[in-house]
């Protein structure tokens, strides 16, 4: 970002973004009617909505590009305490987060899955593939909390998972094991083994 953008529009880096975008629209609208001027002034006011535009385009995006580079940064520090088990510190870090994108309520569905707050969880997934809907990450951590959700509807919790139930056992549990107990087991766990790689798999 260089120097000289912000002394075109007589600011300092230590300006906000709403200052930055005042000043250019104030010197904006003033060179856009000396331009109409005769000669030189007119000329110059010209050159000068040139050189204003590039340099509002040259702070802007630098600034774009270090509040990414950020939260990124912030996005892993978030990930590793939940990977820590820390769900308060990822929850205060989230928090504290301005800007709130796709990747900011991916954390947030999984802070609040390992609370066991599916619909909460459920919820921000939404908003994640809203944001961004070609992240496959989001789909499939979706449709995985969806199958959970289905599951545990119809059958009011976990099943059974012993492979090998004796006899007695078949009487209280009403069945013996089978492809379709094994099938939503397998579900279950692949919900719980995707939110618990999730921070991993960036």
């Amino acid at each position: 970002m260089g120097k000289e953008s912000y002394e075109l529009l007589g600011l300092d880096e230590f300006a906000t973004d709403e200052q930055v975008k005042a000043r250019y629209e104030e010197l904006k609208a003033k060179y856009n009617e000396e331009k109409w001027q005769d000669g030189e002034a007119g000329q110059n006011a010209a050159r000068m909505l040139g050189k204003l535009d590039a340099a509002y385009e040259d702070i802007m995006s630098a600034r774009h590009d270090q509040a990414q580079k950020e939260g990124n940064a912030g996005y892993e520090e978030v990930a590793s305490a939940i990977r820590s088990g820390d769900l308060s510190r990822a929850q205060q870090l989230l928090d504290n987060f301005n800007e709130r994108g796709a990747e900011w309520h991916y954390l947030q569905s999984v802070v609040f899955y390992k609370k066991n707050w599916m619909n909460e969880s459920k919820k921000q997934l939404e908003l994640a593939m809203q944001i961004d809907p070609s992240n496959e990450k989001y789909r499939t951590a979706y449709e995985k909390m969806k199958a959970r959700a289905e599951y545990t509807n119809q059958t009011g919790g976990a099943p059974n998972t012993n492979p090998d139930p004796t006899p007695a056992e078949d009487n209280q549990m009403g069945g013996n094991w089978c492809s379709s107990c094994a099938s939503a087991c397998y579900t279950f766990l692949c919900v719980n083994c995707l939110f618990n790689l999730c921070c991993n798999c960036r």
